[in-house]
């Protein structure tokens, strides 16, 4: 689940401990999706973009704080260094102003601004998004021909955001099945496309079953 940079969303935090298991608390922003099913694998992520984009979260929410205060409803998601802003803003200049700062944040790569000039959506809202987010986890992990885990999900005002590095066979089945899920009105796919010989290189090495029986008479 995510939470806003400038309004605390305990409400939402509770509807989604109620609902579903998938989503835990967690500072500022959305976490990665779960990983489930019956096709588990890591990050594609390297360990040093995973830190990475961490650090570009903490440091630029703590810049946007410092330069908007209490000015809007921002939610922050880094995957592969590459920024997802989504929200509310007041003004068309603000919207651009968020994107200025997030852009000189170290090691950011692009900036994808999705902030809608509006104000700020309501609790109601923010926890049918967390819902529906729920749902989306939810059914990429019952999908058996998916990694769930090799996606990032963000939903604001019933728009559901998909992050991933992911082939274009995967990108096309978690989009149907992220249309088909209760509550999402239109999805939007940032995805860095990769070939599936990369995905095989990224992909665990199965380990070779032990040999089982009798040890040969070494006489």
């Amino acid at each position: 689940m995510k939470r806003a940079l400038f309004k605390p969303l305990a409400l939402s935090c509770c509807a989604a401990v109620l609902v579903s298991a998938l989503s835990a608390c967690v500072p500022l922003v959305i976490g990665g999706a779960a990983a489930g099913g019956s096709l588990v694998a890591t990050d594609r992520r390297t360990s040093g973009a995973q830190l990475e984009d961490e650090g570009i979260e903490l440091r630029g929410t703590s810049r946007l704080r410092s330069n908007l205060g209490e000015r809007g409803h921002i939610n922050l998601t880094s995957y592969n260094r590459q920024v997802l802003l989504t929200g509310e803003i007041p003004t068309a200049q603000d919207k651009q102003l968020v994107e200025q700062i997030i852009s000189r944040v170290e090691n950011v790569t692009s900036v994808v601004n999705e902030l809608a000039v509006a104000s700020n959506s309501s609790l109601a809202q923010r926890s049918s998004d967390t819902l529906i987010t729920g749902r989306v986890k939810a059914q990429l992990i019952d999908a058996p021909d998916l990694f769930s885990n090799a996606f990032k999900v963000v939903t604001e005002r019933s728009t559901t955001y998909l992050m991933g590095r992911v082939t274009q066979r995967e990108a096309d089945r978690a989009t149907n099945v992220v249309r088909a899920t209760s509550g999402v009105q239109k999805v939007v796919r940032i995805f860095e496309v990769i070939s599936e010989n990369e995905l095989a290189r990224l992909l665990p090495t199965p380990s070779k079953p032990q040999p089982t029986g009798p040890k040969p008479d070494a006489n």
